[in-house]
């Protein structure tokens, strides 16, 4: 009996004696790292057991003094619109957080957890792994790419078609938006930033855009069949004195708007209606009986020649054009010479026709400064190709002697320039198109032009 609580008693003492030593181990071990990180404690994949925790800040402050000097450049359409320093952008890891996280294993508040944890990494060498991401300011790039949409986006604009009293009243086609990607540009960015870890470097990241297709098209907001632009005219009228200026105006106004059915001959003359001083018209230099003279609505032919060459653009039938007696400069601003109408009624009209699957709206437009009349022409196309070939101009003859004219209207002693020499001779182009591989039109147009001589203004007013 005695000899059996001997043994009780040693196997006690021994046990004691193990747990003492166990304990003293391991407070003796847990001393040790006081100051230090507990072993076996990784960040980002390195070790920083039994390491001072500064070490880990000291780490990360020459990861981010790297980061800091990277370039990021953003380009839009492959052309470069912004560039960011990587200290601009505050690209960085959180080197403090990461430093007290790793020192805070084994020290956890919870009492169950901290000891969980010494012994985890003292006794069982258990492995504490930490990660940190890579960190940017991203209101710096929200800030950038809300200034990249105020410049860039643009948004897409419904077709307008108003019909009222015969004649279009309000009209716009559709315009399609702009809208740049954003989110995808952001995710883009993220992800590059994100990747520095693996591999770093300079980067550039292409900001990309979408259209943006409006709601009601040209297509949809008629039923004239009209949906697209199919030719332009252009004329240029510089050197217009401020009365013939006015006329081309008005006259152009007649035209906006108007509408041509299908397979319908359209008449100058008849749209533009009458020239006088009772509607609208002023006074400004015509020819006349080969004079160069005041008559109401000079500059009227400004707008039949631009006419005529929407028409030829559009590859529209031309069913009766008059050229000009003479090479009249305004027409050769911008074109070769015969590439001109002239209209005086009854006797000289321009007329076209719709040949087209559609209606075709007429469209005038001004550019007061630059001195530019334009016919645009829309409906529907219908694979047809205008081919028009240069001017061959030949027989070419002198001008006359220049000729001063008294004008009541100027002062004595001023002298006006309002024709200039021109030669005269022929000038002639071909017209030819095609639809489907099948010729439809073909024409030569023929100018006559007499020699013209320069013609100035001598005033004779007091």
């Amino acid at each position: 009996m005695i000899a059996n609580k001997r043994k009780v008693w040693a196997s006690i003492i021994i046990l004691v004696a193990f747990f003492s030593f166990i304990a003293y181990y391991f407070f003796s071990l847990d001393k040790s790292f006081e100051n230090k990180i507990y072993p076996h404690v990784f960040v980002n994949k390195i070790d920083f057991g039994g390491k001072d925790r500064q070490k880990v800040s000291k780490y990360f402050t020459e990861k981010n003094s790297q980061l800091a000097k990277l370039v990021i450049s953003v380009s839009y359409e492959q052309q470069p619109i912004a560039t960011f320093s990587g200290e601009q952008l505050n690209i960085h890891y959180d080197g403090k957080g990461m430093e007290e996280r790793a020192f805070m294993i084994g020290r956890s508040s919870n009492l169950s957890s901290r000891i969980y944890q010494k012994i985890s990494t003292l006794i069982l060498k258990q492995k504490f792994v930490l990660e940190t991401k890579i960190e940017y300011d991203r209101s710096i790039v929200n800030d950038f790419v809300s200034d990249c949409e105020d410049t860039y986006n643009k948004p897409a604009k419904n077709a307008l078609f108003k019909f009222e009293n015969g004649r279009v009243i309000s009209f716009s086609p559709e315009e399609n938006g702009l809208g740049l990607e954003s989110v995808s540009f952001k995710n883009a960015l993220e992800k590059k930033i994100s990747g520095l870890e693996k591999k770093p470097g300079n980067f550039n990241v292409e900001i990309a855009s979408k259209t943006i297709v409006p709601e009601i098209t040209l297509a949809k907001a008629n039923n004239y069949g009209i949906e697209e632009l199919i030719a332009v005219g252009k004329s240029d009228y510089t050197h217009s004195i401020p009365e013939r200026t006015h006329n081309i105006i008005l006259a152009a106004s007649k035209f906006d708007g108007v509408l041509i059915p299908k397979n319908e001959v359209f008449s100058f003359n008849e749209t533009v209606g009458d020239i006088s001083s009772l509607t609208g018209y002023k006074p400004a230099y015509i020819i006349k009986n080969g004079r160069t003279v005041l008559g109401d609505g000079g500059g009227v032919c400004q707008v039949s020649t631009t006419l005529f060459r929407a028409a030829l653009n559009a590859g529209l039938p031309i069913v009766e054009r008059h050229a000009h007696a003479y090479r009249v400069g305004y027409y050769e601003n911008d074109s070769q010479p015969g590439f001109d109408a002239t209209v005086f009624a009854p006797t000289n009209d321009l007329k076209i026709k719709n040949d087209t699957p559609a209606y075709i709206l007429v469209q005038t437009e001004i550019d007061k400064e630059n001195n530019l009349l334009y016919f645009k022409l829309y409906g529907k196309k219908d694979n047809r190709r205008s081919e028009i070939s240069k001017i061959a101009l030949y027989d070419l003859t002198p001008p006359p002697p220049s000729l001063y004219q008294d004008d009541p209207t100027l002062k004595k002693g001023v002298i006006k320039q309002v024709d200039y020499a021109a030669s005269g001779g022929k000038a002639s182009f071909h017209y030819q198109v095609t639809k489907d591989n099948q010729t439809i039109i073909d024409q030569d147009f023929l100018s006559l032009f007499k020699p013209w001589q320069a013609v100035y203004l001598v005033g004779t007013a007091d």
